[in-house]
């Protein structure tokens, strides 16, 4: 993975590599955690064929309670995923990369399996996969901003979230067969 600097933004078209490094990440996750991770899914931009995306792969755990995941801690270090602590409340978050250039090629989001987070996290790759127009909406706000916003990723990300809260809302409608 080619990662990226911490707080910055710079967006790729999709490459085959990053679902190949996604499913040897989940697995090599699976082999780790054992029973603790319930399904482990790769999320996020990078997991839209259709889109740009940052070079940074988002895989969520979904786990019955992230603290469970907390005994291992130290394999997960070990394997290259190092603790962030809660990066939004009722997460957990592990990053991968080469922290000594603070570049980050992965972001592991642990949540409870099930939850309102791992039902965003999957409701919103799988209506962006079946819904290419809305995909390149998102992506065109997504262009934008990292025009805007190269070397700031929070104002990036903040300006987001207008139109993924639209397109949750949509994915959310959807899932409960509305």
């Amino acid at each position: 993975m080619q990662g990226l600097k911490r707080g910055t933004v710079a967006l790729l078209p999709h490459q085959d590599i990053w679902r190949e490094e996604a499913l040897e990440t989940i697995a090599g996750l699976k082999a780790l955690l054992g029973g603790a991770a319930i399904d482990i899914q790769h999320v996020g931009s990078t997991a839209i064929p259709t889109i740009h995306a940052k070079p940074i792969l988002d895989i969520a755990v979904g786990v019955g309670r992230p603290e469970d995941i907390l005994p291992y801690t130290g394999p997960l270090e070990q394997a290259g995923f190092f603790f962030r602590g809660q990066d939004v409340p009722g997460q957990l978050l592990f990053v991968r990369g080469d922290l000594r250039q603070d570049t980050r090629t992965h972001h592991i989001h642990i949540v409870p399996w099930n939850g309102p987070a791992w039902q965003d996290y999957i409701g919103f790759r799988d209506y962006l996969i079946a819904h290419p127009e809305k995909a390149a909406a998102y992506e065109a706000v997504k262009q934008a901003l990292a025009l805007r916003f190269p070397n700031d990723r929070a104002a990036y990300t903040a300006g987001k979230q207008e139109i993924i809260g639209r397109l949750l809302a949509e994915a959310r409608l959807r899932q409960s067969g509305r």
